[in-house]
């Protein structure tokens, strides 16, 4: 992911932001990455929530580019104390994969609330010989470089998420990185690669169809997206335990006031039935967490890439 751009320097907050009348106009939430995603869909589904309970309206942007670097610093130029950013775990991993970033994850930005979860799933064809991952594992240290993998492009969630399962399992994996996730899964189907992590939204219709097979998935515990498929820790790999997590951050500069107005709006939202619908409708799993517990989360996720990145030969573009 190339970095596109430079970010302005930051200016305080207008005085309008800083009242305790927040929001004082509409609530722009920047989604760094293309329409039709998860990502995009998990917080339009739950707009019309944060809408009512914030009293204007939350208008959601599309501004992709660069992994969503570009998106990312909108955010932190548009200076209006009304510009929010729905992103992913991704976000705590941009200064190990981009050069010359001109923001930090977590000093530029406070997090407000967690939304969602769309856990990555190991997926083989339908024909292939492996039904469950120590099948694959024990066939990939006895023919190390011989399997093949692919990703929707080098240093995306399902090229980490894979490379940090080849390295902790132990064996080589050839990676085939794609310019997309839909490509990959086209080639995956018709056998020309061996594996891939794909999302949950993305791989179930397939797995339904059983033109994929579903080996385990990519999370701290198992899916109800997915219900049968043991996690990838429960499968002979203990120590991955791995959650892509989407959530709502806000510039640093906003103050507090505001960010837990934002976060109370979250939590009034989980008690309709019509949102959680609309999550099961795009195969997307609630994340209910406290505001001092995503942040901590999201801490201790910056933390945790900032180390693995180096150590899986991921270099920043």
């Amino acid at each position: 992911m190339a970095l596109c751009g430079a970010v302005a320097p930051l200016m305080p907050l207008p005085a309008t932001a800083q009242t305790v009348n927040w929001p004082t106009k509409a609530v722009r939430i920047v989604v760094p990455f293309p329409p039709g995603g998860a990502i995009d869909a998990m917080i339009r589904a739950m707009a019309p929530n944060l809408t009512e309970s914030l009293g204007q309206a939350v208008i959601i942007e599309n501004k992709p580019g660069a992994g969503g670097v570009l998106g990312t610093e909108s955010v932190l130029r548009a200076n209006d104390g009304h510009t929010l950013l729905m992103t992913a775990m991704g976000h705590t991993l941009y200064p190990e994969l981009n050069a010359g970033l001109k923001f930090d994850p977590l000093d530029d930005f406070k997090p407000i609330a967690s939304i969602g979860v769309v856990p990555n799933v190991v997926v083989v064809p339908a024909d292939s010989p492996f039904n469950n991952l120590g099948d694959l594992i024990r066939y990939a240290k006895r023919h190390p470089g011989k399997l093949t993998y692919g990703s929707a492009g080098n240093g995306t969630s399902l090229h980490l998420t894979a490379a940090l399962f080849m390295h902790q399992a132990g064996i080589d994996v050839q990676h085939v990185p794609y310019k997309g996730s839909a490509p990959a899964v086209t080639d995956l189907i018709a056998g020309r690669i061996d594996m891939m992590f794909d999302s949950s939204t993305s791989a179930s219709s397939f797995i339904a169809a059983k033109r994929l097979k579903a080996l385990a998935v990519a999370a701290t515990e198992a899916s109800p997206l997915l219900p049968g498929v043991p996690t990838i820790a429960q499968s002979g790999v203990p120590e991955y335990k791995i959650r892509w997590w989407y959530g709502l951050l806000a510039p640093a500069s906003l103050n507090d006031a505001a960010i837990d107005r934002v976060n109370d709006a979250v939590q009034k939202a989980w008690a309709d039935p019509e949102l959680i619908q609309r999550f099961a409708s795009i195969r997307v799993e609630p994340l209910k967490m406290t505001r001092k517990e995503f942040s901590s989360m999201v801490k201790a996720d910056r933390g945790f890439w900032k180390q693995r990145i180096p150590e899986l030969g991921i270099q920043p573009s």
